[in-house]
């Protein structure tokens, strides 16, 4: 089973090595057929220049700027039977790889499988509330769409593997579509000819950058408000994206949020919100065990 890496990368020459080196490092202790296709997609940087360092990396030119445009150009290069498409600025946790085989040997009814990000340069306690608050939330959202409601599945873009089979069945990636709600879409049509798995146990090391910059309640309104509308009215509610690159080498973010005052709002509005779930969830249950104790009474 060959495994084809496609990176798309438009100004991505302080991230892209680190995440080679990643790739490479992991695919010395797998045994596994393999290729690595980095997208240029429309740069104006060095990128291009970092990834020839590396010749036994295949270099595709997409001039069309958009994610769904590389990840779509890369699909059309690609020769494995599964392709795992990650992004610039993450990095393969350690076994990511005999997971990744694992998962797809021993199930072929499985056509995309999915994990989490694990935010490596950003501080501890926003690793900690993303990870305790947020992925639970879709989590949870996402078992209640696919298992009562029967409306889609989850996968996290920058860190999914897909049968190209099935990619080619469902007709490859819709190029409408910009940034926000691209793994929703593929999730959703994925599942339509086999099975679509996201587990905490296939983690990816990505870089926080978006979170850092725009904020991680405000990212995380945008990307729940794009997935409900992907789900309902199959296309996302925002066709655009801010352009954020990393610019150094730093080991930790800064967390400073470009519109505070925003973030605020929205981290108060939520933090209401879901104390507000809690304490109905509490009452409800404390009112059921009230109930049986009363009858056990008579």
């Amino acid at each position: 089973m060959k495994i084809s890496f496609v990176i798309p990368a438009h100004n991505e020459e302080v991230c892209i090595g680190r995440c080679l080196d990643s790739v490479f490092k992991e695919l010395k202790s797998a045994r596994v057929g393999s290729e690595i296709i980095v997208v240029d997609n429309a740069s104006t940087d060095k990128t291009a220049e970092v990834v020839k360092k590396y010749p036994e990396v295949k270099i595709v030119n997409e001039p069309q700027k958009g994610l769904t445009w590389a990840r779509r150009a890369g699909f059309l290069a690609a020769s494995g039977d599964l392709i795992a498409n990650i992004d610039a600025d993450t990095m393969l946790t350690p076994g990511w790889i005999q997971k990744v085989q694992k998962e797809f040997s021993r199930n072929p009814k499985l056509v995309a499988f999915s994990g989490p990000f694990i935010y490596y340069d950003l501080p501890f306690f926003i690793n900690l509330l993303v990870m305790g608050l947020f992925y639970p939330v879709a989590f949870i959202a996402y078992c209640v769409n696919r298992f009562i409601f029967r409306g889609g599945s989850m996968l996290q873009g920058g860190n999914f593997v897909v049968r190209k089979s099935a990619l080619e069945k469902i007709g490859g990636y819709n190029t409408n579509i910009y940034f926000y709600g691209e793994d929703s879409d593929i999730a959703l049509r994925m599942q339509k000819v086999g099975q679509v798995k996201f587990s905490f146990g296939l983690p990816i090391y990505a870089s926080g950058r978006r979170l850092a910059k725009e904020g991680v309640f405000t990212m995380g309104i945008k990307y729940g408000a794009n997935y409900l509308w992907m789900v309902i009215f199959k296309k996302p509610l925002s066709n655009t994206a801010l352009d954020i690159r990393t610019s150094s080498e730093e080991k930790t973010l800064k967390y400073k949020p470009q519109n505070k005052t925003k973030e605020t709002i929205i981290a108060a509005a939520t933090i209401i919100v879901i104390l507000s779930l809690l304490a109905g969830i509490a009452y409800g249950v404390y009112s059921i065990i009230i109930k049986l104790l009363g009858i056990l009474r008579k």
